[in-house]
């Protein structure tokens, strides 16, 4: 089976790709010529994974897949929520913000925060949502080199190290994109 998973992002691919083994062939947005930007306006991961899943099912006609995820943050009210990509505004890099956070926490005690992601699938032209989750908290500062994002901030409840730390192994056991990616794979192979 192929698949398109509507993303731009190349480690967010090899992620998903490692947990996919060889069961399904993952088609890149370039490996189907798609060049152009594909909206997020929407207020909640569900809705964005949903929006950009149908862009691509709408316009290629083939079986694809999206996914949204965010950082929630207790002490920040959610954030940065649907908004973690830009939290720094545009144009940002990863290290921006992490750096936006970090500040924003600095003297804060509560550090709770999760990681959700939402997967859109779209087969056949029926749609399918698929969600995953981990709980955590914010360091008060960066460690480890590895991952991308938050990663380098984000130290899950069920280790003792930031996800930055952790090999792609051991971050594909635990990690909220694992957990969504696992329920549709089961989905799809069942």
């Amino acid at each position: 089976m192929e698949l398109v998973f509507a993303t731009n992002n190349q480690h967010k691919l090899k992620e998903v790709q490692f947990l996919l083994g060889d069961k399904i062939k993952l088609l890149s947005l370039k490996d189907i010529g798609c060049s152009e930007e594909i909206p997020e306006d929407y207020e909640t991961l569900k809705e964005n994974a949903s929006q950009k899943a149908r862009y691509i099912y709408d316009r290629y006609k083939m079986n694809c897949f999206a996914d949204d995820t965010g950082l929630e943050i207790d002490a920040l009210n959610g954030e940065p929520g649907v908004y973690s990509a830009r939290y720094a505004g545009e144009p940002c890099t990863f290290d921006d913000n992490n750096k936006k956070v970090l500040e924003k926490l600095q003297g804060i005690k509560n550090r709770k925060a999760c990681f959700k992601t939402v997967i859109s699938l779209i087969l056949d032209g029926k749609e399918y949502f698929f969600e995953g989750q981990v709980d955590g908290e914010i360091l008060t500062e960066k460690t480890g080199k590895d991952g991308f994002g938050y990663d380098p901030v984000f130290k899950p409840v069920e280790c003792d190290l930031s996800f930055a730390e952790m090999s792609m192994e051991e971050k594909n056991k635990i990690s909220h994109r694992a957990r969504a990616t696992k329920k549709l794979v089961g989905f799809l192979l069942k």
